[in-house]
């Protein structure tokens, strides 16, 4: 544990546990008595922390500011954690590394975990073992070579284009395309890129695990405004973009009216509560396929109302499936 861990660490204690003894601290620092009266000095001198020895409780305390009665308004200079942020913190890290397959982001966020872990007092294997605390649970998984998220990402921040060879899943056709990034997105287990289109000459959304190769350009990417990349790719339902936007009516009946009434499927939705117990779900959509999927899996206990394009879509998934299971 560096200097600095050592700070945030006695002040941590201190805060969390009210009064803390000199032998406290110095067993569960694991320094020298000259070391930790240093760092005590110091943290008084030139860091302004209002510590101080309590003679009748025989430890260290943080003595409150006049009229403060949270008796914790000092913080250490620079980025400041409560333990329970810290926790927080180490929480996002599980739930960064069970989105990031390849380890790209883990792999950089690694130093900041050393250091939550310091400022804890953790040894390794506490840190494991907290680590085993927290479980993000996924399916349907589509992993994004590390390599190729690497350069996109540089590419985004150095503000470049990028030459990528991509494949078109639904026609299985591949296509090189120059784009301009303009942000990243994490929808449903997997990453897609935002970008303008040099080919098409419009806005255009790629999954990350469909670019078979990413080169990173000199040339400067073109900027469009984010309001109105958000405009042209966000107005739909989930990750489908373009087109005209309609709005699709759901009615769900009593038993699946508890949970849909608490979800959103998206920003700009609009539902209420029907008489016998029921629930209807307006939301706009811009691409039946999507939608049709997330409707299909609540089986009987949904009803499309409207439009036609959706009740059409779900009928022929369900006649398909049906079709499927005739002997």
């Amino acid at each position: 544990m560096d200097r600095t861990e050592r700070f945030y660490r006695i002040e941590m204690l201190i805060r969390s546990r009210g009064v803390v003894s000199f032998d406290a601290l110095m067993a569960e620092l694991e320094v020298s008595r000259a070391t930790l009266h240093r760092d005590l000095q110091y943290l008084r001198d030139r860091m302004d922390a209002p510590i101080v020895h309590d003679r009748d409780a025989d430890g260290y305390r943080l003595q409150a500011a006049p009229g403060d009665r949270a008796q914790a308004s000092h913080q250490l200079p620079g980025v400041w954690f409560s333990e329970p942020e810290i926790h927080a913190l180490l929480t996002m890290h599980q739930l960064v590394r069970g989105l990031d397959e390849g380890g790209v982001l883990a792999r950089h966020l690694q130093p900041l975990l050393d250091k939550l872990h310091g400022m804890l007092g953790a040894t390794e294997a506490q840190a494991a073992e907290l680590m085993q605390r927290v479980r993000i649970a996924g399916t349907a998984r589509r992993p994004v070579p590390p390599q190729g998220f690497e350069r996109v990402g540089d590419a985004l921040l150095a503000r470049r284009r990028l030459l990528l060879r991509y494949l078109t899943r639904r026609r299985m056709e591949r296509s090189e395309r120059e784009v301009s990034p303009q942000r990243l997105v994490h929808y449903r287990h997997t990453w897609y890129l935002d970008a303008w289109c040099h080919r098409s000459e419009g806005l255009r959304r790629f999954a990350l695990d469909a670019v078979e190769h990413a080169t990173v350009l000199e040339t400067p990417a073109r900027e469009v405004p984010v309001a109105e990349v958000e405009a042209a790719l966000d107005r739909g339902y989930g990750i489908f973009a373009g087109r005209e936007v309609q709005w699709a009516e759901l009615q769900f009946d009593a038993e699946a009216a508890a949970w849909v009434a608490q979800e959103e499927w998206h920003p700009e939705q609009e539902g209420r509560w029907l008489e016998e117990g029921g629930y209807l779900l307006r939301l706009p959509f811009v691409d039946a396929t999507e939608l049709a999927m997330d409707v299909l899996r609540h089986g009987e206990h949904v009803r499309v109302i409207g439009p036609p394009e959706l009740r059409r879509a779900v009928r022929h998934h369900l006649a398909a499936a049906l079709a499927a299971y005739e002997d």
